[in-house]
């Protein structure tokens, strides 16, 4: 049976002062009326049962979830006691998996990218699931890119493995980190490189082998875990699993050392909404490229992004390339090129005990 599992227990920092730590990115309504994960969670819904569904978030975001997210059970949400980054997530849920249904394979999505149109991704997943049910494999859906992007990775293709449906499943050739401009160009003029979605599909049982294979001391705390599962002392041992384990990417972990990960062409719109930067692509803007939000008043300015959720009126004369924020209480105003800096002011506030309260 196919599960879908999502992951959402990321901070979304670069979208600062309307992500915070009690409200982070993923449960923000920016490009729709719907939070960020119930779209993630509607765009699986016509491959995947609700009840199949799991939500891997931190435990100060369960009670939001059940609050706001109606097709979500109680059972379908798994906490974790601190963030230890993506690999350690996907393992959580494929033990739980696992141990439900050994034949389990997992569809895994994070719950902050916007993928139009749903129903191409679905007959993508699909494909990859077939795969992925009948052989060891670990499938990455590669995003044909649409520009020279240096703030995302990217996958080179290699050899063409088989066809599956209307699509065509390759060897991957080599995973890149997030490249210098110049070598953005390279990639993405010689159509050898996909963009690194962050979207997975395995079966539990792969993925715990590859776990097994490249990061026994994990394999090791998670099977120690899983003895646990269904009993009064689960979050127990979950806290302990929490404290023992590595902090690491499962792209790092895994992905990066298996050999047998498969990509697949995605001929898809997809971004992950990584900063304010990005909202220009999939709102509105004026005739001056101005992406204009809530209660504002913009004269004489161009290519800026003014958002405000807050009390009162946010007014902007002759600026450019800005981006302009007013919410619950905190103005923030950056230039455009520094827009995926936010971090910085974060890490400034966490300095002092005076400022911390508007992380």
């Amino acid at each position: 049976m196919i599960y879908g599992v999502i992951l959402a227990g990321g901070r979304g920092e670069r979208f600062w002062p309307l992500s915070r730590i009690e409200k982070p990115k993923q449960f923000l309504r920016l490009t729709s009326d719907k939070t960020m994960l119930e779209e993630t969670i509607d765009r699986v819904l016509p491959l995947i049962a609700a009840e199949n569904v799991r939500v891997v978030t931190n435990e100060s975001m369960a009670p939001f979830i059940y609050e706001n997210v109606p097709s979500i059970a109680d059972n379908c949400v798994l906490t974790e006691p601190t963030g230890r980054n993506t690999c350690l997530a996907v393992g959580l849920a494929a033990v739980h998996l696992n141990k439900v249904d050994p034949e389990a394979v997992l569809v895994t999505l994070s719950a902050d990218h916007i993928v139009k149109p749903p129903d191409k991704l679905l007959r993508i997943l699909e494909s990859a699931a077939a795969i992925a049910a009948a052989e060891d494999c670990l499938v990455t859906i590669g995003i044909v890119p649409t520009r020279p992007e240096t703030s995302y990775g990217y996958i080179k293709i290699g050899d063409m493995y088989r066809h599956e449906g209307e699509q065509v499943f390759y060897q991957v050739g080599a995973f890149t980190e997030k490249p210098k401009a110049a070598t953005a160009h390279e990639y993405y003029y010689s159509h050898e490189y996909l963009w690194n979605s962050g979207m997975f599909v395995w079966s539990s049982k792969s993925i715990l082998k590859a776990i097994e294979e490249h990061q026994p001391q994990m394999h090791k705390l998670l099977t120690e875990y899983a003895r646990h599962i269904g009993s009064d002392g689960e979050l127990d041992a979950r806290r302990t699993l929490y404290e023992k384990a590595q902090s690491i990417s499962i792209d790092f972990a895994i992905l990066e050392k298996a050999t047998n990960v498969l990509t697949v062409k995605a001929d898809i719109i997809w971004d992950d909404i990584g900063g304010w930067s990005a909202l220009a692509r999939y709102r509105e803007v004026d005739g001056d490229n101005n992406v204009v939000i809530g209660d504002t008043l913009v004269l004489d300015s161009f290519e800026t992004t003014i958002f405000n959720d807050d009390d009162g009126i946010v007014a902007c004369l002759g600026v450019s390339d800005l981006v302009v924020v007013r919410s619950a209480g905190i103005t923030m105003v950056v230039h455009r090129s520094k827009a995926d800096q936010i971090r910085d002011i974060l890490s400034k506030l966490e300095e002092n005990e005076s400022t911390r309260k508007y992380l």
